[in-house]
């Protein structure tokens, strides 16, 4: 049975509201077009994804920015009967992808996000329209997955669902308030993520916005959550979510959006949760997410030797989560949704409006590219 925190204040779980697979399907598998996978780590990350698409038979499309990473370095690294399409994203301005309101909208504030990882997984959105890829499957590099004929078992029920997911095992994908809570005796599940999701690309129009929590946002429809399934199992990479308590702080905007919104999910509203998230849902969930943190905290507190991790820095990331809270107000929330209706019909436009590239990936990728970025390929035009 829940707990009051669980009735009252934060839903540890939104698995109902996928279909879930406890084996894969054993139907024929599936084609995979492409395994997509954004990066900031040195390519040596990327063994596993390209594992992966050797073994489909599909090419790999590795997604570079930073130090670290570029694409001169995968090709050295990936082997070479792995079909390679490794693309340097610079100045993501300069990327031929919408100008969103939701940007425009966190520009200049405190809640802007300064990272590359929405623009990305949206080129490879954009790549599987103008090449003609039905079928990608994203992979973050810090996912391992074992059972290779898992992926295309999942493939194969994109026939059924816009989006398949795969169970994140190892160590569990969730927020920095969430993984407290979970060290603190919670009831926490994890939810279907970006980190290892085949999606069909042809007849939804759903995007990746520039917040944390961009994968719920992807998996939504303006009234409810899009035909959605989960099946097998992927392995995430163990890290410390309370390293660095700006970890919190980033991420406390997008969390409280996409907790929000699931919340009503939870609820079941007749109107569906676009028109349910109005200013009045907004003020209550505020109120809920903050005597949530602040139970969290106070387990933390009572209890330091009962947690696994350094106490201290647990404490420091929930109060930085919570300064981060208290400058989030109902107005904003709104007009974010509202944004986000906004760009959905844009992105929609936008994919409608894309040249085709059939089978030309080199040319698809230098047109999105732009200027102020530069790609790799095998063969590729």
């Amino acid at each position: 049975m829940p707990t009051e925190i669980e009735r009252t204040h934060h839903h540890g779980s939104h698995r109902h509201l996928i279909t879930e697979y406890d084996e894969p399907p054993t139907g024929p598998p599936a084609p995979v077009h492409a395994i997509v996978v954004p990066t900031i780590r040195h390519p040596r990350w990327l063994k596993h994804a390209a594992r992966l698409a050797g073994y489909l038979g599909c090419p790999l499309v590795s997604l570079h920015s930073r130090n670290w990473s570029s694409a001169a370095q995968a090709e050295r690294v990936v082997p070479p009967e792995v079909d390679l399409i490794a693309i340097d994203i610079g100045d993501v301005g300069q990327l031929n992808l919408p100008a969103f309101a939701t940007d425009a909208l966190l520009r200049g504030t405190i809640f802007d996000r300064v990272t590359d990882l929405s623009a990305k997984r949206n080129v490879g959105l954009a790549l599987a329209r103008m090449t003609g890829w039905e079928r990608i499957v994203f992979l973050d590099d810090d996912i391992e997955v074992g059972a290779l004929h898992e992926v295309s078992r999942a493939a194969a029920l994109l026939d059924i669902y816009d989006v398949v997911g795969m169970r994140i095992g190892g160590y569990p994908d969730n927020s920095v308030v969430c993984h407290a809570y979970r060290e603190t005796g919670g009831r926490q599940d994890s939810f279907v993520g970006g980190g290892a999701l085949a999606v069909e690309t042809t007849r939804n129009v759903s995007f990746f916005p520039n917040v944390y929590n961009e994968d719920w946002f992807y998996l939504l429809g303006e009234k409810s959550v899009r035909p959605l399934a989960v099946t097998g199992m992927v392995k995430q990479r163990p890290y410390d979510p309370f390293d660095r308590e700006g970890r919190a702080r980033d991420q406390e905007f997008g969390d409280v959006l996409a907790e929000g919104v699931y919340w009503l999910l939870d609820e079941g509203s007749g109107r569906g949760w676009s028109a349910a998230a109005d200013h009045r849902h907004w003020e209550r969930f505020l109120i809920r997410r903050r005597k949530f943190v602040e139970h969290v905290l106070r387990r933390v507190r009572a209890s330091p030797e009962t947690v696994k991790s350094d106490p201290k820095s647990m404490e420091a990331s929930l109060l930085a989560a919570l300064g981060r809270l208290s400058r989030i107000e109902p107005k904003f929330c709104v007009e974010y949704v509202e944004a986000w209706l906004e760009d959905r019909i844009r992105w929609e436009k936008y994919l409608g409006g894309l040249p085709k590239y059939p089978g030309r990936v080199g040319g698809a990728a230098e047109w999105l590219i732009g200027e102020g970025s530069r790609r790799t390929d095998r063969g590729h035009r």
